[in-house]
């Protein structure tokens, strides 16, 4: 006997369904944040522990024990912060997580502050996008203005351009009129509309 028949699903059951991106955005960036926090909690420890080792001269951190999470963000920020996450277009995670990183390097902040700064992070990246979408914005209309524009020059104009033909009355006429008749070079070709009766 086949040893797959005993199973009740199929390789097509196997599959995990798709996500959706956004959600899948939410998810990393607020895992990252969470990670972020528990770093924070970390270190704070360690210094605590260090300054007390120093204090006290006798290191007792091998029989303490911590709790493994003991900040947690309110359930209105953590709403918040979601709600910011899912503004976010995918293509922008990557970049929030190494800035956030980077800033949590630079200021070493307390626990608390770390949801602080993510949300600035998240902030500036909303401002960054918003900028994006109006400089894409303004090159459309401009490339639609330009379409416009050019499709009007493909209409049958009603100018039409006549070279060696003038009714235009110059002073140098009247001295061309008592010279030998010569054949005059036009610098500029001239242009008439008619009218369409």
């Amino acid at each position: 006997m086949a040893f797959p028949s005993w199973f009740r699903w199929s390789d097509s059951q196997l599959r995990l369904p798709s996500r959706n991106p956004n959600d899948m955005v939410v998810d990393t960036l607020m895992m990252e944040l969470g990670w972020q926090i528990k770093q924070a909690e970390r270190l704070q420890r360690d210094k605590e522990n260090e300054y007390r080792k120093i204090m006290t001269g006798v290191d007792y951190s091998w029989l303490v024990s911590y709790p493994k999470h003991s900040f947690d963000i309110s359930p209105g920020e953590r709403l918040q912060l979601e709600d910011a996450c899912s503004k976010v277009h995918p293509s922008y995670c990557g970049p929030i997580i190494l800035r956030f990183r980077q800033i949590v390097a630079e200021y070493d902040p307390d626990v608390k502050e770390v949801p602080h700064l993510f949300r600035s992070v998240l902030q500036e990246a909303a401002e960054k996008m918003k900028e994006e979408d109006e400089v894409k914005k303004l090159a459309r209309q401009w490339t639609t203005k330009r379409a416009m524009s050019m499709s009007l020059t493909t209409f049958k104009s009603r100018a039409r351009i006549y070279p060696f033909m003038s009714d235009i009355k110059t002073i140098s006429e009247d001295v061309e009129r008592e010279a030998e008749p010569t054949r005059r070079v036009w610098s500029m070709p001239e242009f008439r509309t008619t009218k369409d009766d």
